[in-house]
């Protein structure tokens, strides 16, 4: 196996060109664990630790861009109130260890059904940047993700950054495992409201070969809102609204039967965990937020 440590971004680039089979490692959270148990043996690694660009994050042009290196723990520590429910999904990710050398690109790269950080970046409407020695280009987080641990890269790119509108409205984020900590999900689900422009995100995780949006629910719970004129005064929220939201998002999964758990399990799961997400987000929303 060869080892490929670039220097530079630019050195990067031609790297995986000249090598489209190397697998790019930063953290190493996925990608040591399927070599510890042979269960990948790539012809090369492309070490990407190296490359100080894609540790930052900026914010600008009404989006935050988020470096593909920029780890779990720095989402939370740093941009916490800017992408709260990014913030909320990366504390649920692993040991402390792991939040601390895990990346975003690594988890947007693996294309797990159960990774945390897709629910948030689907329900916020997020864009993956994406380059070659080709040029750059953007990929919406909706359409990134292409099937079971699949995603939308050509062979000679490299994930730059993740491109996500802050937080305009409250945003939640829910998952349910076998335990509280430490566990890959059974099911996931954020949700993220904009009282800006009156419309919802809904992102679902583990409950469908890919993750995936939610877009009848989200649909429905905007429309809702504003017939009942929500937005502007705050109110509560009709009886059996968020009833009716839960069981939309649940009609958007299409779960299996695993170990982990059964695809009516995962469904009941999610209509629960919408609905929970939705009265926490209103009533923050309700208290100003």
């Amino acid at each position: 196996m060869d080892f490929l440590q670039p220097g530079t971004w630019d050195e990067a680039l031609e790297a995986k060109a000249a090598r489209p089979e190397a697998v790019p490692i930063a953290g190493g959270t996925d990608v040591m664990v399927e070599l510890n148990f042979d269960d990948r043996r790539p012809a090369a690694l492309l070490d990407l630790t190296r490359i100080p660009e894609l540790t930052s994050w900026s914010a600008g042009n009404g989006r935050i861009r988020v470096g593909a290196g920029v780890t779990y723990t720095r989402l939370v520590t740093e941009l916490g109130r800017r992408l709260p429910g990014l913030a909320m999904a990366a504390r649920t990710v692993g040991s402390p260890q792991i939040r601390n050398r895990g990346t975003i690109g690594g988890n947007l790269g693996a294309a797990s059904p159960a990774g945390d950080c897709h629910p948030p970046l689907l329900a916020a409407g997020a864009e993956i940047e994406v380059a070659s020695v080709r040029g750059t280009r953007t990929i919406p987080a909706a359409e990134f993700y292409t099937g079971v641990k699949r995603n939308a890269l050509a062979p000679d790119e490299l994930i730059a950054a993740v491109l996500i509108p802050p937080a305009a409205g409250p945003q939640q984020f829910s998952k349910i495992g076998t335990r509280n900590a430490m566990v890959i999900a059974v099911a996931s689900f954020c949700l993220c409201l904009n009282s800006h422009n009156g419309t919802a995100g809904a992102g679902i995780g583990s409950a469908a070969p890919t993750p995936r949006r939610a877009a009848d629910a989200e649909e429905f719970l905007a429309a809702a809102l504003a017939e009942a004129g929500l937005w502007e005064s705050r109110g509560d929220l009709p009886a059996g609204l968020a009833e009716e939201f839960g069981e939309r998002v649940s009609a958007a999964a299409a779960p299996i039967d695993d170990v982990r758990g059964t695809a009516a399990y995962r469904r009941r799961a999610l209509a629960v965990m919408a609905r929970r997400t939705l009265g926490w987000a209103w009533s923050e929303y309700q208290g100003g937020g």
